[in-house]
């Protein structure tokens, strides 16, 4: 169990903190999913989580021991909105080797059969696969570090709709394994797999009922 208490960032250039206060807990096998407009504080929030950001205030625990940056850069895996900008390897084997080139077959055929990716030659390049296949492969450069979070920044987005849905059924899989935190601007299909909602606005976080936001569908939520 992951715990937030009143966690804040207020960098010294804003007039204003960017998150405020949060408090948040995020279950072992769970998808936690908060809603937000552009600007509102999602991406980072996932930084601080991932260990790349340091917040100003608060204490963020896994368990009963409170985390530092580096204890959460372990914890946690951050799959970057359109993850496939950030891929360096010239193959999918160099893809998820990078920084554990002592990783076997084994473990590499074993994180693409979790992410479905297994009938693909390892010498495959990839910026030749799909969008879909690109968001599944940068799934599986998460999973081979064996994170206990797994943190998804608009994990849908600028794929089309059979490959939302497919990306959405993965997660379902993901989630019987593993904690997700995912941030969306558009709760329309996540809506359907989450086990707690929340919405974040202006940097503040409200928890909200998954059957309010089902009930929004389609009606994805716009910056002021």
């Amino acid at each position: 169990m992951l715990y937030l208490k009143n966690l804040t960032y207020h960098p010294t250039a804003s007039h204003t903190p960017i998150l405020k206060g949060i408090n948040l807990q995020v279950a072992p096998k769970q998808l936690t999913l908060i809603v937000g407009p552009s600007g509102s504080g999602k991406s980072t929030l996932l930084e601080i989580l991932a260990g790349l950001a340091e917040k100003t205030r608060g204490e963020i625990y896994w368990r009963e021991q409170e985390l530092t940056p580096l204890h959460l850069q372990q914890l946690s895996g951050l799959v970057f909105q359109f993850p496939e900008r950030h891929f360096c390897g010239g193959t999918i084997l160099e893809e998820l080797r990078l920084g554990h080139p002592e990783l076997t077959r084994d473990r590499i055929q074993q994180a693409l059969t979790e992410v479905g990716l297994e009938h693909l030659a390892l010498s495959t390049s990839p910026q030749s696969l799909s969008g879909g296949q690109q968001r599944r492969l940068a799934l599986a450069v998460q999973l081979i570090r064996q994170p206990h979070l797994l943190l998804l920044d608009e994990p849908t987005a600028g794929l089309d709709w059979s490959m939302r849905r497919q990306l959405v059924n993965l997660l379902a899989k993901l989630k019987t394994h593993w904690s997700l935190l995912v941030v969306s601007h558009d709760a329309s299909e996540l809506v359907d797999i989450a086990d707690q909602c929340w919405t974040l606005s202006h940097g503040e976080l409200s928890a909200v009922s998954p059957e309010s936001l089902k009930a929004s569908k389609n009606q994805p939520l716009i910056a002021t």
